[in-house]
């Protein structure tokens, strides 16, 4: 049931796929404003009741939803885990700017490239040479394929329909308060960081691990255990540095910002990322993910006999 309700929800994702700025993330995004605006006095304890009141009743319904439809039979129990997953993933939510952007620099057109990468970070490109875009687009790929796809799948085998919605709001819920938790919502936004960094801490391991078995797995291993505690957060570390040692390349590195030269630590070995980079990143993505699907398949299985 677990491996079939991921193959459906991805293919149906692939031909359907939820936009960014969807009806659903709008309604969402437009409710924990509203928290924000109504309970945020500057003070933990305000994010800890903002997060459960944005988080947990959506994990409830799912979960009543779930049980009732355990009720019917196993078609209505897989319809269920199909849609919660469907609205969890979000694979087409950011592989069109990976494949626009590759596609420009493919053409020459340096400036619709830029132009892709700006919309997809929401910050100025203008500065980035072609290397740099690339590079900055392979990195946005990969922690984008984690939030959107691997820890979601990670979740799911948890916890069902309610642990992929869970983990998909945690992380909606934390780049909209705890990103912003050292900034004017002190510490409001605190709690919402520090719970999905909680959640987070197996599947982006899982994930990381998923990108060396599908790649250089020596090279990822090593490039995990020296690098990654180097770059600005080491969640993110982890992830780059061990699809650059899977990769064989080099990402991270000195980027042409509109503010000047902005100097980042090198994560990976080997010669710079580059447009060839985006195919093989792309490829790694996809190895790791099927792998992941057969394990899944492997222990469906398992259970079944």
């Amino acid at each position: 049931m677990t491996f079939l309700a991921l193959i459906l929800a991805l293919l149906l994702e692939q031909w359907r796929p939820l936009r960014t700025g969807n009806v659903l993330y709008a309604a969402f995004a437009r409710y924990v404003n509203r928290l924000a605006q109504s309970l945020n006095a500057g003070q933990y304890r305000d994010g800890l009741i903002s997060w459960t009141l944005a988080v947990i009743p959506a994990a409830v319904l799912t979960w009543v939803v779930y049980l009732l439809s355990r009720q019917l039979n196993w078609i209505a129990v897989l319809a269920w885990n199909v849609v919660v997953l469907y609205v969890a993933f979000g694979f087409r939510q950011f592989s069109h700017f990976y494949t626009d952007a590759a596609t420009a620099l493919r053409a020459g057109d340096l400036s619709r490239a830029r132009a892709v990468i700006a919309r997809w970070r929401g910050d100025s490109a203008s500065e980035l040479t072609a290397d740099e875009v690339a590079r900055v687009a392979i990195e946005l790929g990969l922690l984008r394929s984690h939030r959107h796809v691997f820890g979601v799948i990670v979740w799911f085998v948890l916890l069902g329909a309610a642990g992929a919605i869970v983990y998909r709001l945690a992380a909606l819920v934390s780049d909209r308060w705890g990103s912003a938790r050292d900034g004017d919502t002190g510490a409001f936004g605190l709690f919402a960081a520090r719970a999905f960094a909680v959640m987070d801490w197996l599947p982006l391991r899982l994930t990381a691990f998923g990108f060396a078995v599908a790649g250089d797995f020596m090279g990822a291993v090593e490039c995990w255990r020296a690098q990654a505690a180097t770059w600005r957060t080491q969640q993110q570390g982890i992830l780059l540095s061990a699809a650059a040692g899977a990769l064989g390349v080099k990402l991270g590195g000195v980027l042409h910002e509109d503010s000047g030269i902005q100097y980042r630590p090198q994560l990976g070995d080997g010669p710079d990322a580059d447009l060839d980079t985006m195919d093989a990143a792309a490829g790694l993505i996809w190895r790791a993910l099927v792998l992941w699907l057969f394990l899944v398949l492997l222990v469906t299985l398992a259970r079944a006999v």
